[in-house]
């Protein structure tokens, strides 16, 4: 199985650390986010990697190279405008191949363990969830029952997605090149029970500001 990890985006929210190093490159504990990912996926046995990029891109292809030092081989596929997910993961599509692949936000940090994904998918998709995070408490949009994932009901447990899934290329099927996000066909693909899920109950951050940069860099500390 290949792996893609999402590196486009500029992080605006992160600013004035972005401005100068794109969001992946930004050190936790002295070694840039998007690292936590390579160890990972290679400790779980991945061994071919496409990431994609867009702003200071170059940057990030300087600083991770063909990967070979993590016994990794990194392709990348790089946005000459901003794609969006769907929009992105679709242009990789020729470097990822006609199996099932790997999805993993690039600005996300977990001890999840990849190799868990490393079977056969059922359906269309599968989507690693997580409870709501303290700073989006309510903002869960979907719920899962017996293994499939549907959008979230009134009076039924409410999950948030985690930024690591499963993702057939027929998902893509019927799409065009160009910007468009992935949720749309997540839930067209919902609605006809096509996408599976797990709740995940180890540790994960959405790396979406500075204090939760702080926040990650808190965790690896307190696990040495």
């Amino acid at each position: 199985m290949k792996a893609m990890i999402l590196a486009a985006g500029k992080g605006e929210r992160m600013r004035p650390l972005t401005l100068t190093t794109p969001k992946p490159l930004l050190p936790v504990a002295g070694v840039p986010l998007i690292e936590y990912h390579l160890r990972a996926l290679a400790a779980a046995g991945f061994r071919d990697i496409v990431i994609n990029h867009a702003w200071l891109g170059q940057q990030i292809e300087d600083a991770l190279g063909d990967g070979q030092r993590w016994g990794l081989n990194i392709q990348y596929s790089a946005e000459s405008e901003p794609l969006e997910t769907g929009g992105g993961i679709f242009q990789a599509l020729p470097l990822l191949g006609d199996a099932p692949f790997l999805v993993v936000n690039g600005d996300i940090w977990t001890d999840y363990d990849f190799a868990s994904l490393r079977r056969p998918l059922a359906g269309l998709a599968h989507l690693v969830m997580v409870d709501n995070p303290p700073h989006h408490p309510c903002g869960g949009d979907f719920h899962l029952e017996q293994g499939v994932l549907h959008d979230r009901r009134p009076g039924t447990p409410a999950l948030t997605y985690s930024g690591i899934s499963v993702l057939h290329p027929r998902l893509f099927q019927h799409c065009a090149a160009g910007p468009f996000k992935l949720a749309p066909l997540l839930r067209e693909a919902m609605a006809k029970g096509q996408v599976t899920g797990e709740h995940m109950q180890g540790q994960w951050v959405d790396v979406g500001t500075v204090e939760r940069l702080a926040q990650v860099e808190h965790l690896l500390q307190a696990s040495r």
